[in-house]
């Protein structure tokens, strides 16, 4: 009696979606508990049955939106695609039941380096990756037979749509401001940057729209996708902005070029690619365009809502159009006027980081499309100097000797991994190697070998882009362990793809104890 009571005092519309679970299930839910809401004005609730086995029910005022979820989910279901399985829909389609993907989103799991930040652990950036690495997958395969009539509110991206999201930033952000502009050459210049966003030639594949760490699950360690019912087909550049250039994430410079770099790379197994240069260029075109879209959204969700999440939101993403905008040139000249002058409002002030670093720089100065003096250049672009460098990265052991220079150049640098923690001496680790997850796991946890490659990094950073200034042609790296197959091997495989991932140029791994060679090819 006391159940069928709290029953009786729920909404009529969570009646109606606790009836469709009995109708799917054959009984009340034990519990129904209503989820935290976010942006979305669709309620979700989790419900469980007395066994503990639990479902996600959701609640949408539009049946056209609902809709496009349902048919996405089944088909992305049918590709074996990470997302929710719907398992029942009323016949209105104003509500549906999925299954519970748990309560772990990628937003509270990196929650810890956004507040530190920026500064993310290894765990969190191996997240980070994963994921980034996951999206081709669902925007390319996820492609193949989809019905794009079925997408809501339409079914691609395209003149209309991009100059509907520049016309809200307009109205919903920057005519508050009251920060004085010229109409039609805004115009003028939207219609221009409509043109360039929706040019033929870029790869059409699903546009999630919505890709960001809060729309991103975690179950057993695995991400999946959920809320994308708002995508349609489009270029693969828009999702990698929105999720990389989301304003509260705060990604630094440094870890957002590596997850363009593990993107670009995961692209390249479900399609043909651009060059890097189109790539870096096409991107940033969308990193504008998401900005501005976003700032539409926080100023509509924010000074007219009144959502105090929106109102934050705003100044991490006029950070982030101040850093753009000091770093690409865009070919429309009274757009870029105008969010200048937006960029130097009283109101924003405030966010704009000018405190000089010990090196001399500011940290406003850094970006990601350019090289900074104390980074290298960011991936994908070219060393001012253009030296043909090569790089040659050795492990060894000691008992055997050092490796020889085939060069003639005499060798480099000799890194003795010795006086770190050695898992060669536990016999879980005795058949694997700095190659194997386990022993990677072991080394990086107990955290000597990272303290020691830390100061290599700033070491072999300096040498190679002084060599790359100077036109030289090879450099070697050598690091030595007792028998040349835990510690050393660790410690070669990463610098190698530190330095290319940092500098682009061609690295050359050899183990020689194992015998295995791979070239990690310039970009």
């Amino acid at each position: 009696m006391a159940f069928y009571w709290k029953m009786i005092t729920f909404a009529p519309r969570m009646e109606k979606l606790i009836e469709l679970y009995k109708q799917w299930h054959g009984e009340m839910p034990a519990t129904t508990e209503k989820l935290a809401a976010a942006g979305s004005n669709r309620e979700y609730y989790r419900m469980t049955d007395g066994e503990g086995s639990s479902v996600v029910g959701c609640v949408g005022t539009s049946r056209d939106e609902n809709h496009a979820f349902i048919c996405l989910a089944r088909h992305f279901t049918k590709r074996q695609l990470p997302v929710p399985q719907v398992l029942a829909v009323s016949d209105d389609e104003l509500r549906y039941l999925q299954t519970d993907l748990g309560q772990v989103s990628l937003f509270e799991a990196i929650r810890g380096g956004r507040e530190a930040g920026g500064r993310y652990t290894l765990k969190e950036q191996q997240l980070l990756k994963q994921t980034i690495r996951e999206l081709p997958n669902i925007q390319l395969r996820g492609a193949r037979g989809l019905d794009f009539s079925q997408c809501y509110p339409q079914p691609e991206f395209d003149t209309d749509s991009v100059l509907f999201d520049l016309n809200y930033f307009k109205y919903c952000f920057l005519k508050a401001t009251e920060l004085d502009f010229h109409e039609l050459k805004l115009e003028a210049d939207f219609r221009l940057m409509a043109k360039d966003l929706t040019q033929a030639g870029d790869e059409q594949c699903f546009l999630y729209r919505d890709f960001q760490a809060r729309n991103v699950m975690l179950k057993d360690d695995q991400p999946y996708f959920i809320d994308f019912q708002g995508g349609r087909r489009g270029p693969y550049y828009y999702d990698l902005a929105s999720f990389l250039w989301q304003a509260s994430a705060r990604y630094p410079h440094k870890l957002r070029r590596e997850l363009v770099f593990e993107y670009y790379n995961a692209l390249k197994q479900y399609t043909e690619v651009p060059s890097s240069h189109h790539f870096v260029a096409r991107l940033s075109l969308f990193v504008l365009f998401r900005i501005l879209q976003v700032l539409g959204a926080y100023g509509f969700r924010g000074y007219f809502e009144r959502k105090q999440h929106f109102i934050d939101s705003i100044p991490p993403a006029i950070q982030n159009l101040h850093e753009l905008l000091g770093s690409v040139n865009f070919p429309y000249p009274h757009l870029m006027d105008v969010l200048r002058r937006l960029c130097q409002l009283p109101q924003f002030q405030q966010i704009e980081v000018t405190a000089n670093r010990a090196d001399g720089y500011k940290t406003t100065d850094r970006n990601p499309y350019k090289a900074h003096p104390k980074d290298g250049p960011a991936t994908f672009s070219k060393y001012d100097a253009q030296g043909p460098l090569v790089v040659k990265v050795f492990s060894f052991s000691y008992r055997k000797g050092i490796p020889e220079d085939e060069s003639g150049n005499g060798g480099g640098y000799v890194f003795d991994c010795r006086s770190t923690h050695n898992p060669g001496r536990y016999e879980p680790y005795k058949q694997l190697t700095g190659l194997d997850e386990p022993v990677i796991r072991f080394l990086e946890d107990d955290g000597e070998i990272l303290t020691f490659l830390d100061s290599v990094y700033k070491l072999a950073d300096a040498h190679v882009r002084r060599y790359i200034q100077r036109g030289f042609t090879s450099l070697m790296f050598s690091f030595g362990c007792t028998g040349g197959q835990h510690r050393s091997v660790y410690s070669a495989q990463h610098l190698a793809e530190h330095l290319h991932r940092k500098f682009g140029i061609e690295v050359r791994i050899v183990h020689r104890e194992q015998g295995i060679t791979q070239t990690l090819e310039a970009l």
